[in-house]
């Protein structure tokens, strides 16, 4: 396939439609059913709403914001403002009325995409008062009787004017090229105010190059993709969307987070991406059903992991019998957990954020196929991923085909390529910053192994550095932490300390069978403050801290009394922690740990 011979995302949109043209494409759930769209059906789509989006005079290089949860709206809206010449702003649902006008304010968007009731009450606040933006178009029907001063669209309405209109979508979107910005993509803010990092046609392209040559050898056909992450994230933009489109295959769209084990029985994907919080989550859960087995299942299950774990290790290293051992169990126990995820799986890739290796070794020793990589918003986002059939699970693989890596002298990682943002929208300085004689500077720290593998050994500015000097990784700390079925969420605390404190958010199931074995209401409000449930904690804390150097032992902790989540703004829409929200909030209560230490 060649890649470079696409000069936009809308002409390989509009090729492949051409080439596959009554194959199914996207498919989402309908009267409890999935119902598909064909490739000319979504072409159709795409067309009617991009001339319908020039009739309401989006110019070229124009921003339009899209609001909405993973549907094939999204993809024939985000297809279709790039058609029209306009460059896509995707927002998180997730989003509050202030960061939607900060997102439309900055961006100066002419106009809003949204798709239902629920997300325009937070959103038409931020348009009106957004200077810039003059019309908003509703997938599903706003409340009666809004009386506002913008114009309103339905969905279908615009289509249909659209629809009017000569077709010369293909000619006019040809005008775009490789190097010119096909979206603003806001960075999710784990550390600040989030910035608008614009990705060029050929940087996205350049990542499903690389995505392709990375999965060839697996034997890419008719593939099929689970998309659930949220598409406002680069990862999912790129990899759920983008790619598989590349390759003419099919997306269904999940019904949501709490569904997706029963949408991977009914879809069977062939591709999956996934990030770390998702992997742990599944772990706990598997571990919590196999407790639940007979003692005959469990012993088969751990001989599983066990010889699992061994062959990834070392393939040759099994005994005669062991390979006898591991072909019963390939059978028992390894068939019924890839049934449970569809069975067809050819790979689970692993971005977002650092995937804790035992975890990733866990699941390849149960026979499911995880490649880690690595990458972020600024390059498209995937830097490099972990290649089949040889992978390193403490690594994040080698870079991807096109992408050029080397190791600054104070061990950040450089990346240089075509998939490098063309910069921060409306920000020389932040562009300045981090990108230097064409080098982007990852703010990652690491090295290069003997066969270009990248291991990721800290995070610049996560980094813990104590008041005398030493330093830590947080993200190491708070894997072990969060590897304890008692544990859900963590976050360790000392910078410009003498060592470490941690916040911790006990694992709701623990919580509710802790909470009826020592007769108390599961309640965390209530619970955060209680000296049994501590008590039982500092166990956990003391187990992992014999895993650790002395200076990233924790010392002291806190229970939270209520997790991160995306409502309380303390956990980005893609399951990372934001450090500086969680400081903001527990920073206080933290710092006294270190001055009742003193006292005593």
């Amino acid at each position: 396939m060649n890649f470079s011979a696409w000069n936009s995302l809308t002409e390989m949109f509009f090729e492949q439609a051409e080439k596959h043209a009554n194959t199914n494409f996207l498919w989402a759930k309908r009267d409890g059913a999935y119902q598909p769209l064909t490739w000319r059906e979504v072409e159709s789509q795409v067309k009617d709403l991009a001339r319908g989006l020039r009739g309401l005079g989006l110019e070229r290089g124009e921003r339009v914001v899209l609001v909405s949860e993973n549907r094939p709206e999204w993809l024939i809206s985000d297809v279709a403002i790039m058609a029209a010449g306009g460059i896509t702003v995707p927002a998180y649902t997730t989003n509050t009325i202030s960061d939607h006008l900060h997102i439309l304010t900055n961006s100066r968007a002419r106009g809003v995409i949204v798709s239902t009731r629920a997300l325009a009450r937070k959103l038409m606040p931020a348009a009106l008062d957004s200077p810039n933006c003059k019309w908003v178009i509703s997938i599903e029907d706003l409340e009666q009787g809004q009386s506002v001063p913008m114009d309103l669209y339905r969905w279908d309405e615009v289509l249909h004017e659209g629809s009017l209109q000569p077709d010369d979508v293909k000619e006019y979107a040809g005008f775009a090229q490789r190097h010119e910005t096909a979206c603003f993509i806001y960075t999710s803010g784990t550390g600040g105010v989030p910035k608008a990092v614009m990705l060029s046609h050929g940087a996205i392209m350049c990542n499903c190059m690389g995505a392709h040559d990375l999965l060839e050898e697996l034997g890419l056909e008719r593939e099929v993709f689970l998309c659930f992450l949220p598409l406002t994230h680069s990862y999912e933009h790129t990899a759920g969307q983008f790619f598989p489109m590349s390759i003419g295959a099919e997306i269904y769209y999940a019904e949501s987070i709490e569904k997706l084990l029963n949408n991977l029985g009914e879809v069977k994907p062939t591709i999956m991406t996934a990030v770390p919080r998702l992997y742990e989550s599944m772990l706990q859960r598997i571990r919590r059903g196999v407790e639940t087995q007979s003692p005959f299942k469990q012993r088969l299950f751990n001989l599983a992991e066990t010889l699992g774990r061994k062959r990834y290790v070392d393939p040759t290293s099994l005994t005669v019998k062991e390979r006898l051992l591991d072909f019963v169990v390939e059978i028992l126990v390894r068939g019924k957990i890839r049934k449970r995820f569809g069975g067809r799986l050819k790979a689970m890739v692993s971005g977002g954020a650092a995937l804790n290796p035992d975890i990733g070794v866990f699941f390849v020793a149960l026979g499911l196929p995880v490649l880690q990589g690595y990458g972020q918003t600024e390059s498209s986002p995937v830097i490099s991923c972990n290649r089949p059939g040889r992978v390193k699970m403490h690594t994040v693989g080698p870079p991807l085909k096109g992408v050029e890596v080397k190791i600054a002298d104070d061990g950040e990682i450089l990346v240089r390529g075509e998939l490098v943002m063309n910069g921060y929208w409306d920000d020389e300085e932040a562009t300045a910053n981090v990108i230097k004689d064409g080098w982007l500077h990852t703010g990652d720290v690491g090295r290069l192994d003997e066969h270009n593998y990248i291991q990721i050994t800290d995070r610049k500015k996560d980094i813990i550095v104590f008041s005398g000097g030493d330093n830590v990784s947080p993200a190491r700390i708070e894997g072990f932490l969060t590897l304890q079925p008692e544990v859900h969420q963590a976050m360790a605390y000392g910078d410009k300390r003498p060592n470490l404190v941690a916040l911790l958010v006990p694992d709701e199931e623990f919580l509710r069978s802790w909470s009826k074995e020592n007769g108390k209401k599961p309640d965390l409000k209530i619970l955060s403050a209680d000296p049994d449930l501590r008590k039982h904690l500092a166990g956990v804390v003391d187990q992992v801290n014999k895993l650790l150097s002395p200076m990233e032992k924790v010392r002291r902790f806190i229970i939270a009394p209520e997790a991160f989540t995306t409502d309380n703004a303390m956990m980005t829409p893609t399951l990372k922690i934001r450090r500086h929200k969680i400081r903001e909030e527990y920073g206080k209560v933290l710092d006294e740990l270190y001055e009742k230490k003193k006292k005593a």
